[in-house]
């Protein structure tokens, strides 16, 4: 199974600290709820049943149902009953009596916390018991009424005496949160833990951002073109030493690049010297049959007549010319070749190289056709052009063209193929030369770019060996393809 990026995983783990919040507070929420709910039930419960049991004590220790109220039995039996019941007050109601005391007969709270004994109803609580006494009396059955306050619920509960003539009993009580005392420190707390945890994941989120950000501007500093670069720091200390490793690796790639440099420069200088040696006997060799038969000419026309010396003449001349054009591509070939590079429209280069030739094609009777195997009618767009030396490349397809039209024969075909390939890595510029003839004998292919191998009487055999120096020259290499295929092969550059 694939490993997941490192900026994918850390997506997981903000997601995941995105879902333990929501849970948490979910969680938190629901707890809360739930137990508020059935604290604000039970002191429902609690308030009705201490009314329930105030009432039916007075009805009992009641000295006749008709007799008037007596506080002082209210009063016992408020304590008696509500000392068990912890934050429970409560008392008396009589529609019409005292009203100087809204019709409070007696009132009681034994389990106050406060200093003293607490005597009075309380005030601010006062419209709510009013309220629930009066709808009891309406109704004349147990009536209870909750307000929810923002830190607690008050409880109020009322109740008939039975043979009471009019007697109310009333309960309050509150229900506390359901964390308790401390339940606004502790959830000010939670609310604060929750807060570092979305702070951090918002941190989170925007530390991933800068590291995907900060990757993209790696990625974008490398080259598209296969080579190093120096790369900028990006101010992330992780990611910089990366950078650091990476940069003395490229200014080492590029030493070892110059020094490969050097010895293949050297190498060439090497083989070309080598080489120098097995050329001065060719060139001996090449160069004294062609005077040899010149001096046989001379001699000859200096017994003859007027017509033997100008046939002579001629002769002379002709193979004055065939020295001359072995020295010149000797000369050539001696030196080396140095590429200026430039980005070239490969497209309509290609066209005129063919053009150069179409007229000597035709004396042939020979079918001279450009092949371009690329994106639609186009071999390279302006954006994508390759780089390289259009007048050296030139002489090495020349070279070819017109071995080739010379092989291809009257009558036969010659076709310059240019593709773009992708192998070893890269991409390259593949330019291949082909005819219809019977192609290189087999016993010349593995010597057929060494100087002077030729297969026509009248070449120099110097050709190919120029095509091959032009392709090294480039970075690529020039080869045979079959019997009559040849094919130059550089690297596909866009940059000079």
């Amino acid at each position: 199974m694939k490993r997941p990026s490192f900026s994918t995983q850390l997506v997981m783990l903000w997601a995941l600290v995105a879902a333990l919040c929501a849970t948490l507070v979910a969680v938190v929420w629901i707890t809360a709820s739930s137990a508020e709910s059935q604290q604000v039930a039970s002191a429902k419960a609690a308030g009705a049943s201490a009314c329930e049991a105030v009432a039916s004590r007075y009805s009992a220790s009641s000295a006749s149902p008709g007799a008037g109220p007596a506080p002082e039995l209210m009063h016992a039996i408020l304590d008696i009953v509500l000392s068990r019941a912890p934050d429970m007050e409560g008392g008396f109601w009589m529609p019409g009596a005292a009203p100087a005391a809204n019709g409070f007969l007696a009132y009681s709270f034994p389990t106050y916390q406060g200093s003293g004994v607490k005597h009075d109803v309380p005030e601010a609580e006062t419209p709510l018991i009013l309220r629930t006494l009066r709808a009891a009396a309406a109704t004349r059955a147990a009536t209870a009424n909750v307000v929810e306050g923002a830190q607690d619920a008050v409880i109020a509960a009322a109740c008939p005496v039975r043979g009471g003539s009019g007697l109310y009993v009333w309960m309050l009580t509150r229900a506390r949160p359901p964390l308790g005392r401390h339940g606004e420190l502790l959830a000010t707390g939670l609310a604060a833990v929750l807060a570092v945890i979305l702070a951090i994941a918002a941190a989170l989120a925007v530390a991933l951002r800068r590291w995907k950000r900060n990757l993209a501007r790696i990625e974008s500093g490398l080259g598209p073109d296969g080579r190093e670069h120096h790369l900028p720091y990006v101010g992330e200390p992780d990611l910089d030493r990366v950078i650091d490793a990476f940069n003395e690796r490229a200014r080492r790639a590029d030493r070892l690049q110059q020094q490969a440099d050097e010895l293949r420069t050297r190498l060439a200088q090497a083989e070309r010297f080598g080489m120098l040696g097995k050329l001065a006997a060719q060139v001996a060799h090449e160069i004294r049959n062609p005077m040899g038969a010149m001096r046989l000419k001379a001699e000859n026309a200096l017994a003859g007549d007027g017509r033997r010396q100008q046939d002579a003449l001629r002769v002379i001349l002709a193979q004055i010319e065939r020295i001359d054009a072995q020295l010149s591509s000797l000369l050539a070939l001696t030196q080396p070749v140095r590429p200026q590079a430039t980005r070239v429209d490969v497209d309509a280069w290609l066209a005129q190289v063919v053009d150069a030739h179409r007229e000597l094609a035709q004396r042939q009777a020979i079918d001279l056709t450009l092949s371009l195997a690329g994106q639609g009618e186009r071999l390279a767009w302006p954006s994508d052009r390759p780089a390289f030396d259009p007048d050296q490349m030139r002489r090495a397809l020349d070279n070819l063209l017109l071995n080739a039209l010379h092989h291809a024969g009257d009558g036969g075909a010659v076709t310059l193929a240019a593709e773009r390939r992708t192998f070893a890595g890269r991409d390259w510029l593949c330019l291949t030369v082909s005819n219809s003839g019977p192609g290189v004998p087999a016993a010349q292919r593995e010597r057929i770019f060494e100087p002077f191998v030729t297969g026509r009487a009248e070449g120099t055999g110097l050709g190919l060996a120029v095509v091959r120096e032009v392709a090294a020259a480039h970075g690529g290499h020039a080869r045979l393809d079959g019997g009559a295929a040849f094919v130059i092969e550089i690297p596909w550059q866009t940059s000079s």
